[in-house]
Formats: structure tokens, sequence, C-alpha cells
């Protein structure tokens, strides 16, 4: 499955017709389900172990809240329905209320998931809907102050989804500024909210210390008269940000992908060993950023991946894992001790 790079469509629930919803956790007719005050369909496929665990999140709600319906449907075996609801990656949420698409969530995060859930079920029954706006506002707050530079966007840096999202990108790129980013097509609540907490109806939207500098054509205009550098923090070098991520955890794993989901077969070998260890470590997805990903062969003077290194120092790649695991060396290398 990829991404479309496309915004889906708001739709409502998808029609008994047109969706069989394959081991719902809840066994009550489709039909039925359409009067429940919340539906939360997991989108999953038997092949990834992470929707298995989120299977098992998914029966524990399905016990502490009996008011939510919640439904498993493979992604593979709706292709249509899976299309229509972009779901270009599993495991994926999303949730319903009174028939009308309200909220998104990409990837395996319990503790996301289970917050979603109540929150949702709490909007549907506070008394006052001003209740919602102050912790909605709370929310956005520490949202915008989440790192000095924000971009609130649509995609990610690595993958934007739309045209003004991917100019915003590459204009912040250009000039080497340090930022961090949301996606505002994975929170429905956050992607309306914003627009009247900043008072600015469109994406991207830019804030530098938690407040707002503008969409596209302003960060357009600041970099053409040269104020956006003296604005925005700048990114430190390539060599003093790989030193930092080298360090920033006693054992870092440089991979294709995630402790959830390797993306190819050596970070994954590497993965199984590493976890057999019981040792706690960091990874880092060398997919999500091009920089680094490229950046790190000559740092390091090695030229593939996964890298593995315990104390910012490098140990080497999937080979030297195994041979120092068949040595019983491994152990007391992670621990730093050789």
């Amino acid at each position: 499955m990829h991404r479309t790079g496309v915004e889906a469509p708001k739709r409502g629930v998808p029609a008994a017709s047109s969706v069989e919803p394959r081991g719902s956790i809840n066994s009550s007719p489709w039909e039925m389900m359409l009067g429940r005050s919340l539906i939360v369909i997991h989108f999953w496929a038997p092949w990834a172990p992470q929707c298995t665990q989120m299977n098992g999140v998914m029966e524990e709600l399905a016990k502490e809240y009996p008011q939510v319906a919640f439904v498993k449907l493979e992604a593979e075996a709706v292709p249509e329905v899976s299309e229509k609801y972009e779901i270009s990656s599993v495991p994926t949420f999303l949730f319903f209320k009174n028939t009308q698409r309200v909220d998104r969530l990409d990837g395996a995060h319990a503790p996301e998931l289970t917050r979603k859930v109540e929150c949702h079920i709490s909007s549907s029954v506070l008394p006052r809907a001003e209740f919602v706006k102050e912790d909605l506002d709370r929310r956005l707050k520490k949202l915008t102050n989440a790192a000095p530079c924000m971009l609130f966007m649509k995609g990610s840096p690595q993958e934007p989804r739309c045209g003004f999202s991917k100019q915003m990108v590459e204009i912040l790129n250009k000039h080497n500024i340090q930022f961090s980013s949301f996606d505002i097509f994975s929170d429905e609540d956050v992607r309306q909210g914003l627009k009247i907490y900043s008072s600015w109806p469109t994406y991207p939207q830019l804030y530098v210390s938690g407040e707002l500098i503008g969409g596209l054509d302003i960060v357009k205009e600041l970099a053409a008269s040269n104020e956006l550098d003296k604005i925005c923090p700048k990114a430190p070098k390539l060599e003093e940000r790989l030193k930092v991520l080298t360090n920033k955890a006693s054992v870092m794993l440089f991979m294709k992908g995630s402790k959830q989901m390797a993306k190819c077969g050596f970070s994954r070998q590497i993965l199984e060993i590493l976890n057999e260890t019981g040792i706690d470590f960091e990874t880092f997805d060398i997919l999500e950023d091009e920089e680094v990903r490229q950046g790190l062969k000559a740092y390091s003077n090695w030229p593939t991946y996964p890298q593995l290194y315990v104390k910012g120092e490098l140990v080497g790649g999937l080979d030297i894992v195994k041979e120092l695991k068949e040595n019983g060396e491994l152990l007391p290398v992670l621990k730093g001790e050789t």
C-alpha cells in the first residue's frame, strides 16, 4: 500500500452493502452499529504484527466502552473502501459519529487511540460545548508551542500531501530552518479548531514561539525580504546534528522503519537480535530524513543500513551484530563494557 498524496473527501460511514466488517469486535449487524454514539474502524492486515497488537487494545477498549462500536476491516480485502478513505498504511483507525467521519489515527499508538476514544465519548455527553472548546484551546496552545518553529501542514515534511505544504517545506529547508510539524489530516479537531484559534482559514500555518507567522504567501514574502532567517531558528550543521543523534540514547539504531515496523529485512533481523538482549535502545528511521540518511554514511564511513551505535560510537551493521552475538560479545558491547 502506498500514500496517494491526495486529500480524501469527507464522507459518511461506509454502507452495509459496500463493507462487510470482517472479524468485527462487536458482532452486532452493521446497521445496528449506526445507532452507536461512536464507531471506531480499524483497517488492519494479518501480516503486520503491530496490527495484531492494536487488535488486542481494541478488545480491551470494547470491554471498557460498550457504548462504542469497534470494528476491524482487513484493508487489502476491501480495496475500494481503503482507496475511498485513503488507507495507505496499516494500522489506521477512522472515527465516525452520526454516520460522519470525525477523526483519524495512523499508526500503532495505543495511548493516542485510547485518548481519542475517551475524547469523542466525552464530547458526545458534555452538557456545555464551551468545556470542549476550552480543552481544545489548551491543546492547541500546547501544540503551537511544542517546538520553537511549528508547521501545521497536510502530510509530513517527507511526504507533503498538497502543493502548498510542499512549497512551504521546500522554503524552510532551503533556508536551513529547524522546524517540527503536525499533520492536520491526523486530527480533525485540530484541523478545524486551529482555523478559529489562529483566525487563519487555510493550511499550511507556520508558528514561531507559539505565535502565528502566517501561511505560504507570508512566508514567501519573508523569505524574499530576508526576514525569514531572522525570525526562525536555524538548524544545526549536519555534523553537529549527527553527533547529537548518535548520542541520543546509549544504544542507537539507525534503520529503515521503526521498532514497531521494520521496512527492510536487514532492519527486521537486527531488531529481533536487539530485542532478545533485553537492552533498552532507541531507533531512527533514515527513510524519514534524507539528509541524515546520506550524511550518516560519510560521518560513520559505513555505506549501508542498519547502523548500530553504542555511546555515540559505531558498532557496525547486521553482519557485525550477528558475529558479536555468536561470539557471546554482544551484551557486553551494548552495555558499554568493552
